[in-house]
């Protein structure tokens, strides 16, 4: 074990930039965040595994805010699960992404060398991709070893490895042998940008502010007596080229005797039948609806039920083509438009054969790529697919059964309406970056085949085969990352074994859908149990007007620019005290001084406290804390290690419980734990407040002197700053790794780092440590009345105790109280005859202060009595208002219960301002 370094006087100010670089690389050398597999207790070892996988960052990435709160979240779990006894592995890894990748790489080409993917072809461009990928995609995760993530980095994944693509293709093969992979021809969503089909979920939904087109489609022949059209209200009057009915609803009387005849459409003059179909809502515009079956997904499964042409009009870039069908559908003006360039020019010609009726404004969704924003086309094309419903049956109950928990509780509801109305997954992608589709085509024999291995031949005619062009969502890979990692599909995969399935699933809401519910989805149908036992969704990074933060929208801030400022503790100790259950971090990206202040503060604050503890307690070695005997504390120590019990106990509760017991959730461990600002704050308190503020202040004296008290000081002093370093580790690793390293020799302290130090537990203490207490209720009463009086620092006060059952706590602490109080202090039998303040006491005892001397008591009892009088006024008028029927029975019954909140403070605070008037002035 390496020796600690010699104790040395700490620098007077703090530098991270000089410590978190060399203490990450004693880490990683020393290989503390590398898991044993041999140790879990699956595999035979004695720990307990603890097992995270990382969401993982596009191979194009680097480090946002985004990606630093969740993984200083996730590494707050780790390195306190690994403190705790626990077999810890944090999965590392990157994804391929391959639509953003190709996006990338696409642009790159275009600066270099002016070319499209085109120019290059397949081979040449993924072979370029594969080169921009292994010069770049490592990146961010060393970026993110500069805000301490302790991961593995021994088992860092890439969803296009070998081994992982390997996974894919087996995940691949058996759905289509289980019929649950299926080629359909369907409306899908597909980006004119980004050249690709795209999943519900890729093509995200967002309020637009439109137009509604009111177009009259003349009944053929003449129509009746009374109607010679019909109008049909549409957004987008460019597809009226691929429009191939009319359908209204069959119970609908404006409409429904027109079935069975034909309309001839605007521009094109095609004649089209009207049909009659309960998809219709006779609601919306004029209650009749034009039917477009390639281009709307509704239409596309009217189209069907009624057996009518699909004409694709808009092809795969979005622009007006004619769809081959001989019925001369597309004017030759419109050949080659943009769609949105082909819909004003469709609008002019329609108002020039005096069919458009009128064109309101229309508020309506709108789907765009998730990738590049482009708004997204419905197109008939054949696309691969996974049945969904026999999947998400399994994963609904897991939630509903309590093997997984969601949290917030509000996911949860959502996680389960989207798997009740889930669809089918459109799983294939026309890129070329990415998981070549393991489908071969024979076509003399006309058959196709999925295939675990490359095919060179067909199985059956032996005659050349072809391989599917397309590649799978980048999804389908992801969905297996938390067994895939550990090495699955071989079965007898050592770390698939010891470490599945994983325990805490830490993400962003947003990707709910995208990828948790799948991975769910994934590992019951392929690992026989869920990946995980725990989904925490954490909140989203905000600037200050609550606008996500986005590099494309410039308010983003570099995680990296923090760290080089503040350091990386001040980072993590800012998002995570500022990560409520639920709640959004807020941050000020053209202020960091101010955003990160807390953080900064913090760790300033920290660094002083163990500077001066450390200079008073010297580098020779302390007793073992489990040495001292009760009866050699007194009850300063009694009460901080009482406080110790106290941090330990909130923290736990408030990070834990680890796990379910036995594999299910109870109603109340189920919204328990990972309350991350709630342990946050119980440790800072511990270490700000009472260790600094209290402990270390009282016992001054006792450091200074020789003898055996001044070795029990010593050692409770350490103990309890060695406990609130642990504490503190797992938020802000690298200052409390160097005070750690610092703190004087000791039995428990003989590891080499405090990253494997083991997790605080409580001790028993003596039951007088809530005597201490009654020494600062003294000590803050005292400290508030010289703040009333303004009585000046230096100015020393006497202060009589008439104590009620707690004489031998004063008589004998009463330096203490003085010395922290700026007061002499005496315990005396009663009140004296001079003028002085009282102060109450919780334990009943009496605080008595002559003031005479001190502060002039006329103006005093006059400045007193003047407010009183104020606020018996106030009192009052308060006490009339709410006597009053008509206030009480009128106002709203917030406003009432708040005035009643009101009379009962002031009238608290009268009572205490007669008490003080009659103490210190006589009457």
């Amino acid at each position: 074990m390496t020796q600690k370094e010699p104790l040395e006087e700490l620098p007077a100010q703090y530098n991270p930039a000089e410590t978190e670089r060399e203490l990450y690389k004693r880490w990683e050398a020393a290989g503390i965040f590398t898991a044993n597999r041999s140790e879990s207790s699956r595999s035979g070892g004695s720990d307990t595994p603890f097992v995270i996988v990382m969401p993982p960052p596009n191979v194009t990435a680097v480090l946002h805010m985004g990606h630093g709160l969740n993984n200083a979240v996730q590494d707050v779990i780790t390195r306190w699960r690994r403190m705790s006894g626990d077999e810890t592995l944090w999965v590392p890894g990157t994804d391929h992404a391959g639509i953003a990748t190709q996006n990338v790489v696409e642009k790159l080409i275009a600066r270099e060398t002016g070319q499209t993917r085109f120019d290059l072809g397949r081979e040449a461009f993924v072979a370029r991709t594969t080169e921009f990928v292994e010069e770049t995609g490592g990146a961010i995760l060393q970026q993110l070893r500069a805000i301490g993530a302790s991961c593995d980095w021994t088992r860092t994944a890439y969803t296009l490895s070998p081994e992982l693509s390997h996974a894919v293709r087996e995940a691949f093969v058996r759905l289509h042998e289980k019929k649950l992979i299926y080629r359909g021809h369907r409306v899908i969503h597909w980006c004119p940008r980004c050249l690709t089909s795209l999943s519900d979920e890729e093509s995200e939904h967002s309020e637009s502010t439109g137009k509604l087109y009111y177009v009259d489609y003349l009944l053929a022949d003449g129509g009746t007596a009374d109607r010679k059209a019909i109008t049909v209200a549409t957004t987008r009057p460019e597809t009226i080229l691929a429009d191939v009915a009319i359908a209204v609803h069959p119970d609908d009387e404006r409409n429904r005797r027109f079935v069975g005849l034909e309309v001839t459409l605007p521009v094109t003059g095609l004649r089209v039948p009207i049909i009659a179909d309960e998809y219709v809502d006779p609601e919306f515009g004029t209650g009749a609806l034009k039917i477009t079956p390639a281009h709307d997904a509704n239409d596309f499964e009217v189209g069907k039920r009624h057996k009518l042409a699909m004409p694709v009009v808009i092809d795969a870039e979005g622009r007006i083509q004619d769809p081959g069908d001989g019925a001369g559908r597309v004017p030759q003006s419109l050949l080659g438009l943009d769609r949105f360039e082909a819909r004003e020019k469709m609008v002019e010609m329609i108002r020039a054969e005096g069919r458009m009726l009128k064109i309101d404004s229309h508020q309506h969704g709108v789907r765009h790529c998730y990738r590049c924003d482009t708004v997204v086309e419905p197109r008939l094309s054949d696309q691969w697919f996974i049945r969904m419903q026999p999947l998400a049956a399994p994963a609904l109950a897991a939630v509903r059964d309590r093997k997984i928990r969601v949290m917030p509780e509000r996911w949860e509801a959502v996680y389960i309406n989207w798997l009740e109305g889930i669809r089918d997954w459109n799983i294939s992608r026309q890129l070329w970056w990415g998981h070549r589709i393991p489908v071969w085509y024979c076509d003399p024999c006309k058959k196709e085949f999925a295939s675990r291995e490359d095919l060179t031949a067909c199985p059956d005619c032996k005659g050349s085969v072809r391989q599917d062009p397309d590649v799978l969502d980048t999804w389908f890979s992801s969905w297996l990352w938390p067994f895939s990692t550990l090495g699955w599909p071989n079965e007898k995969s050592a770390d698939l074994k010891a470490f599945y399935p994983t325990d805490d699933l830490i993400t962003a809401p947003e990707i709910l859908f995208f990828w948790v519910a799948r991975m769910i989805m994934a590992g019951i149908e392929f690992m026989g149990e869920p990946p995980f036992h725990t989904v925490y969704l954490h909140g989203t990074v905000r600037d200050t007007n609550h606008v996500k933060m986005s590099k494309s929208l410039g308010n983003g801030i570099d995680p990296l620019d923090v760290v080089k400022l503040y350091g990386a503790d001040a980072l993590r100790f800012t998002a995570i005290s500022g990560l409520g259950m639920g709640a959004d971090v807020i941050l000020d990206p053209a202020d960091l001084e101010k955003s990160f202040a807390p953080g900064r503060n913090f760790a300033t604050k920290l660094w002083n406290i163990g500077r001066f503890l450390l200079s008073r307690v010297g580098d020779s070695p302390v007793r073992e804390i489990s040495t001292i005997g009760s009866d050699e504390l007194t009850r300063a120590d009694a009460w901080i290690l009482s406080r110790l019990n106290i941090a330990i106990e909130e923290c736990d509760r408030a990070l834990g419980p680890a796990r379910p017991r036995d594999g299910t959730w109870t109603e109340e461990e189920t919204r328990s734990g990972l309350r991350l600002s709630e342990y946050a704050e119980s440790a800072r308190r511990l270490v700000w407040n009472e260790l600094a503020d209290w402990y270390l202040e009282s016992l001054k004296g006792r450091l200074q002197e020789e003898g055996d008290d001044r070795e029990v000081a010593r050692a409770v002093l350490v103990h309890a700053f060695d406990t609130a370093l642990r504490l503190l580790h797992p938020i802000v690793p690298f200052v409390t790794e160097a005070l750690w390293q610092r703190l004087p020799p000791g039995k428990a302290r003989d590891m080499e780092f405090i990253a494997v130090s083991r997790w605080p537990k409580a001790m028993e203490v003596p039951a007088r440590a809530a005597e201490f207490e009654n020494v600062r209720n003294a000590v803050v009463a005292l400290r508030q009345l010289r703040a009333d009086y303004a009585i000046p620092p230096g100015k020393i006060i006497a202060a009589n105790v008439v104590a009620k059952d707690s004489a031998a706590v004063y008589e004998q602490e009463a330096s203490i109280i003085g010395r922290l109080s700026g007061t002499t202090v005496a315990v005396v039998d009663g009140p004296t005859s001079e003028t002085s303040a009282h102060i109450l006491l919780p334990d009943g005892s009496e605080i008595l202060v002559p003031l005479a001397g001190v502060v002039d008591i006329v103006r005093e009892c006059e400045k007193l009595r003047t407010e009183l009088s104020q606020l018996d006024k106030q009192l009052t008028a308060l006490t009339t208002r709410l006597g009053n029927e008509n206030f009480t029975a009128r106002a709203p019954a917030s406003v009432v219960q708040a005035e009643r909140e009101k009379h009962a403070e002031w009238s608290a605070r009268k009572a205490q301002m007669e008490e003080k008037v009659r103490s210190l002035c006589g009457s």
